[in-house]
């Protein structure tokens, strides 16, 4: 079977969407990276070199330093399909941020969003 095309996109392609999506909705980029942060375990300056070296979405989370436990709490729906159910692990994690980034842009409160 073949690999997903997002998997080969760079995450600094799609950064800039996030930080606009959250931005329309008054949050804020500092929020988008706290997001991003809290589900890979990267440093504010880890996050940054990962966008500075143009890292694919696929060995971003590969190399991520500590995906979060609690991400396993992140559930609903993201592009018609049950983040829970995915069974892919690379998708799964790239579902999970994209529902994260959603419920930002949704007017969710941080502490909800970062399952505390």
């Amino acid at each position: 079977m073949t690999k997903h095309r997002v998997y080969s996109i760079s995450v600094a392609s799609v950064y800039p969407h996030y930080v606009a999506k959250a931005e329309k909705k008054g949050r804020t980029k500092t929020e988008v990276d706290e997001i991003i942060c809290w589900l890979t375990g990267h440093s504010q300056q880890s996050l940054d070199d990962q966008l500075a070296v143009k890292t694919n979405f696929e060995d971003f989370f590969a190399q991520a330093p500590q995906m979060n436990p609690s991400r396993s709490l992140i559930t609903g729906v993201i592009c018609g399909v049950r983040v829970e159910e995915i069974q892919e692990t690379t998708m799964r994690e790239i579902r999970y941020l994209d529902k994260l980034i959603d419920e930002l842009a949704k007017g969710k409160a941080m502490e909800k969003i970062l399952r505390k």
